[in-house]
């Protein structure tokens, strides 16, 4: 969808002659069906109605080019600017993708690809704009089938209009983004204009842009080829077991659901049965089958991770493409995807914090595809916001009358292959009770520690073998070492011990980083991943009294806003049901944690009375260190 589209000849009118942004409004309101705020119209008065003027009135850039403006990408949210269009040098078609912004001030930020800026009320971490604009271009590249089967061509650039100061926009740590995708600055428009003029030779009216638009959304033959071969060779996304059958009724699901009923899938595995695995590989097969498939998690973490682990196949920047958050499909046209892989899918919301409107994010994924996969276990939940139910999922589906079908995962690969354990936790944490559970002391490497230093200790060492052990906690402590880098997080001076939380800079890869050993990950640097070997620090959220089990909310750190947002506001209502709520968060956290690790947990409980409970339910004959 396009806001905007005309000739430039007419653009350069519109922008010289009228008020553009009145214009823009009508159009958007025309178009895309939706107002706009004031705060809109000044972006659109001063980015075109005078920085993007002052460029397109050149006369080296031909009257006859195509202008698009606000350019709804693959029916997302995320929209392109301003594009071009024409013919280059040889004839061949040709586009270019201009990111505009109007930031002054730029800083640098801890996220890889990031910069921080003054944006909507304060400092925020936000991509740098080479990449946003670079992945505007791959999107179109990899699946508009108008644009990879004409091969036109794609350039994309940034235009930070009222920006002076070129330190950090233009730093070296950026050169392989602003090689594909250039920045130009306030007092560059000549040096945008020698660029949209090297690419757009000759013009072609609106026709390509509009060609564009009315093409149909597909992967590209060489993206499904690529994706096709991602995890060739790489053991970590082997099906084993059930996997492989819950694979393939979901690639036979998502065809059947491309011509006839919508499909809803939803398929329910504890930790370890391999949710993540069949789920990365429901998106290869189903991309190299040339259906619209995305993999969609509420959480950061495992999306970061598994671009590292898939690059290599496709082009830099372009695995990205392939995983998106689960706050992005509000408002979008039904059945825009064949095919939506949503995994954590317990950790679902009703809107994004970050996203404009939006009702519930199970009901705007249904709609949004004709196949939606839900990968679930309910007993990870582990925020007040935390919406994912099987129960929502086979209502919402009711509502539009697709297709349900029930899968589920029981093969036990994580926690050595332990069915024992995970239902031995279960029962201890009292998250599920079961009479009947045992695991035996040569079944996995389950171990508690008198000594944070001791554990964490026993920790780095078996991360020697293959960087694949790590530190974790509740989230009782504060992240003061987020601003104050010299201040540590845990401070347990009987036991001579300091550790901070991750930095903020690897929040997302944090279990996999090289030196992250030394930190203290969090539920949201862990949720979703594994590692060999996990260490967990238990608060005192989490007590044992008189030989009860029992949890404390009020324990948790004043830095975390995520976990009980909203819940003060419940318990004045309803304190019952808020504390039964509550209740469950804090133990289906610790259940998280306790179970990351493949081949060991090793515990510490920072109260005496909880190690000596969780000490007494052990089977086992040595029971601490």
């Amino acid at each position: 969808m396009i806001a905007y589209l005309a000739t430039k000849k007419q653009f350069v009118h519109d922008a010289q002659t009228s008020k553009i942004e009145e214009i823009m409004e009508a159009e958007v309101l025309n178009r895309l069906g939706h107002r706009v705020g004031q705060s809109e119209k000044m972006s659109w008065k001063n980015s075109l109605g005078t920085a993007m003027f002052n460029v397109m009135r050149s006369e080296r850039i031909p009257d006859d080019a195509g202008v698009a403006v606000e350019y709804r990408v693959n029916n997302f949210k995320s929209r392109i600017d301003f594009m071009v269009s024409g013919k280059g040098k040889s004839g061949s078609e040709s586009l270019v993708i201009i990111e505009l912004k109007q930031w002054e001030e730029v800083k640098f930020s801890d996220l890889n690809d990031h910069v921080l800026t003054y944006l909507g009320g304060g400092e925020r971490d936000v991509r740098h704009p080479s990449y946003q604009a670079r992945s505007y271009g791959s999107l179109l590249e990899m699946y508009n089938e108008y644009v990879y089967e004409n091969a036109v061509t794609v350039k994309s650039c940034a235009y930070l209009h009222n920006c002076f100061t070129p330190k950090v926009v233009l730093d070296a740590r950026f050169q392989d983004l602003l090689d594909y995708s250039p920045v130009f600055l306030k007092g560059g428009d000549q040096d945008l204009i020698d660029l949209v003029a090297s690419f757009i030779v000759e013009g072609s009216g609106t026709d390509l842009v509009e060609r564009i638009e009315k093409s149909p959304t597909r992967p590209s033959r060489q993206l499904a080829e690529a994706v096709g071969s991602m995890l060739q060779g790489n053991e970590e996304f082997v099906l084993i077991d059930d996997q492989k059958s819950v694979l393939e009724k979901i690639v036979t699901t998502a065809k059947r659901g491309n011509t006839g009923k919508k499909q809803v899938i939803i398929v329910n595995g504890g930790p370890g049965t391999g949710k993540s695995v069949v789920s990365i590989n429901a998106l290869a097969r189903l991309t190299s089958e040339r259906l619209n498939a995305r993999y969609v998690t509420p959480n950061a973490a495992p999306r970061a991770v598994f671009e590292v682990k898939l690059k290599g196949a496709l082009k830099a920047g372009q695995v990205q493409e392939l995983f998106s958050g689960s706050g992005g499909y509000a408002g979008m046209k039904a059945d825009t995807f064949e095919a939506l892989i949503v995994d954590e899918a317990h950790r679902l919301k009703l809107r994004s914090q970050y996203a404009k409107g939006g009702e519930n994010q199970i009901k705007e994924i249904i709609n949004a595809a004709r196949t939606s996969v839900f990968f679930i276990d309910e007993a990870q939940k582990v925020t007040w916001t935390d919406i994912g139910e099987v129960q929502a999922i086979e209502n919402f589906a009711a509502d539009v009358g697709a297709e349900v079908h029930h899968l589920e995962l029981t093969s036990q690969f994580r926690c050595s292959g332990s069915d024992d354990y995970i239902a031995w936790l279960d029962d201890v944490l009292g998250v599920h009770r079961d009479q009947e559970t045992y695991f035996a002391p040569n079944s996995y490497d389950f171990q508690i520690f008198d000594d944070p230093s001791k554990l964490h200790q026993a920790i780095r060492e078996k991360n020697k073998a293959s960087n694949k052990a790590r530190v974790v906690a509740g989230y009782c402590w504060d992240w003061i070492s987020k601003k104050e880098t010299s201040k540590f997080d845990f401070d347990f001076p009987e036991f001579s011990y300091k550790s901070r939380w991750n930095f903020s800079s690897e929040m997302a890869t944090w279990i996999i980083e090289p030196n992250s050993v030394e930190e203290i990950g969090c539920i949201y640097s862990s949720q979703g991943l594994e590692a060999d070997y996990i260490g967990v620090i238990v608060g005192p959220d989490l007590i044992a009294r008189n030989g009860q089990l029992i949890t404390d909310p009020s324990a948790n750190a004043k830095t975390d806003r995520t976990t009980f947002k909203g819940f003060k506001k419940e318990l004045k209502e309803n304190p019952e049901a808020a504390a039964a709520k509550a209740d469950q968060i804090i133990r289906n956290t610790y259940r998280t944690l306790m179970t990351r690790g493949m081949k060991g947990c090793y515990l510490y409980f920072t109260d005496p009375e909880t190690a000596e409970y969780f000490k007494s339910k052990l089977p086992l004959t040595e029971s601490s260190k």
